[in-house]
């Protein structure tokens, strides 16, 4: 019901039906506002423009770098996936504060190269946001196609270079069409997502505005009035996302992509010649992509006064965290515990009816908890404030609605990680316990639970990643006593105090990059835990 309810009320207040506040009478009058006016037209191109952007330099980026990490015996793979996987997980606006440091008006790196006589332009508007996204973002491409490649028959390669294909062509027409569901749903992903961010575009967007910002923009100046035109605009972000999402099917639809691993790929060995290139490459990459975090904890022991940085270091950026905004840390750790316990529970018993009792609604159940992978975070805290705002049930302004929105938006990591373990585990088991007389609750709790239980723990931490460092829901359902740290660092990046944010930014990063670490370490599993 909590997943539910607010797209209920979002459609029914404006959808295709709106009520005039004047009359009370059946129109679409905010459709025809949105549609009928340059700004917000400008607003949707903008978006599809970004996100088609990002999706295509993520692309570029996460092909060939799974390309020749799966092809070739690389040095330091397992570097360049931990490093990968520490840009998915670590928060985007982030990325964005860094890169205004080293590329804004007064970015160091931006200076550095103006005084050797290179031009550069400022990280601000869209080109900034498609660098961003797309090194933020092509993890996703990156870790779904390295999977597909070496899963691929290699035979087939094989026959196709005896039939005089050359390497390039050999990918085109053989590689490329048996990975193509992997590549795009990496593609998916990274559109969707790139779509959904609000922090980055509102950081770095300067005057270029998108659906999420203006949102956003839109819910803040009628706080206490009609928020038909921020539903709106929410109700469109909605459309494009799906819209994509049924791209990707037809993409995919009545093809076979289907081979089995009787000959898996051969890792070949890098030429003299290639070596140094393809490593070069390989780790620029992730070194960029890294870049941002290595220098926001760089920042964070940097003397400060105000918005500028002076010379030498110290811990007073920190001190002035634990003095000034505690409450951030305590609430961000409270909120993402209190929605992990939640997800943990009603995941794991999701997930087993799901693997276990196959129907038609189990199956639309399953298909409905993935909604929060393409709905943006603004639109989702819109949509519980519409519900959650009168009586009967009033939640507005609370740490409930809070960890209740963490709680909706996580929920798939915990239920895909249990139907995938739960997949693995032979049924066979349970049924053994069912015929010596053990009980449904109790073969459960005995059997399958404990089997379960690496799953269930990748996903409660995946859960608790993604949960400290949610953004774009809380900045709309905040109020003074409930600010998190990821909404404290994006104020404080807005207001100028550097340094407070990239205190609070390390110790978000130390805090993602500890359970990183965790799951790895107690899974026992590789980077493919994270998908």
């Amino acid at each position: 019901m909590a997943l539910i309810m607010p797209f209920i009320m979002l459609c029914k207040w404006r959808f295709g039906w709106s009520i005039d506040n004047k009359t009370g009478s059946f129109t679409l009058q905010n459709y025809i506002d949105i549609l009928g006016r340059g700004y917000y037209r400008k607003a949707i191109y903008n978006s599809i423009f970004v996100g088609f952007s990002s999706m295509f330099g993520a692309l570029l980026i996460g092909v060939p770098l799974a390309f020749f990490t799966t092809r070739f015996k690389i040095r330091g793979k397992s570097v360049i996936s931990t490093l990968a996987i520490l840009a998915l997980v670590s928060p985007p606006f982030i990325g964005a504060y860094a890169w205004i440091t080293m590329l804004g008006s007064n970015g160091w790196l931006r200076h550095g190269f103006e005084s050797i006589g290179i031009p550069m332009p400022t990280i601000y508007g869209p080109l900034g946001m498609v660098i961003v996204f797309s090194l933020k973002l092509y993890p996703f491409v990156y870790l779904l196609t390295s999977g597909a490649l070496s899963n691929i028959n290699s035979s087939l390669e094989d026959a196709a270079e005896s039939l005089g294909y050359t390497p390039f062509s050999k990918f085109i027409h053989v590689t490329l069409p048996l990975i193509l569901p992997a590549i795009s749903t990496g593609a998916l992903l990274a559109f969707v997502l790139s779509l959904a961010d609000f922090g980055t575009p509102s950081i770095i967007g300067r005057n270029f505005r998108v659906l999420s910002t203006v949102a956003y923009n839109l819910f803040t100046s009628e706080m206490g009035g009609n928020l038909g035109l921020a539903s709106t605009v929410s109700i469109l972000l909605i459309l494009v996302s799906l819209i994509f999402v049924y791209m990707q099917r037809i993409i995919i639809r009545n093809k076979d992509f289907g081979s089995n691993m009787l000959n898996p790929p051969e890792i070949k060995k890098l030429t003299r010649l290639t070596t140094i290139p393809v490593h070069f490459l390989c780790y620029f990459i992730v070194f960029l992509s890294s870049l941002p975090s290595i220098v926001v904890i760089y920042n964070s022991f940097r003397n400060t006064s105000g918005p500028v940085f002076q010379s030498g270091f110290g811990l007073d950026s920190y001190r002035k965290v634990i003095n000034n905004v505690p409450e951030a840390i305590f609430n961000s750790f409270l909120f993402s515990a209190s929605a992990v316990i939640l997800i943990v529970l009603c995941g794991t018993l999701i997930s087993y009816v799901v693997a276990r009792k196959p129907s038609i609604l189990t199956g639309s159940l399953d298909s409905m908890l993935m909604i929060p992978y393409i709905v943006p975070g603004v639109v989702l805290g819109l949509g519980f404030i519409v519900s959650f705002n009168s009586k009967p049930v009033v939640l507005t302004g609370t740490a409930i609605i809070i960890i209740l929105v963490i709680f909706i938006r996580r929920l798939p990591y915990s239920v895909r990680s249990g139907v995938s373990i739960l997949k693995q585990i032979n049924i066979g088991i349970e049924d053994a316990a069912a015929s010596l007389g053990s009980g449904p609750a109790k073969t459960f709790v005995k059997i399958t639970l404990p089997l379960m239980l690496p799953g269930v723990f990748a996903g409660a931490m995946m859960a608790f990643i993604t949960a400290i460092n949610e953004l774009s829901s809380s900045i709309i359902l905040y109020v003074g006593g409930t600010v998190t740290m990821p909404v404290r660092i994006y104020l404080s990046v807005l207001d100028g105090e550097f340094g407070t944010a990239a205190s609070l930014s390390t110790i978000l990063l130390v805090a993602t990059g500890v359970a990183v670490y965790t799951i790895i370490r107690l899974t026992d599993s590789d980077e493919r835990v994270f998908l």
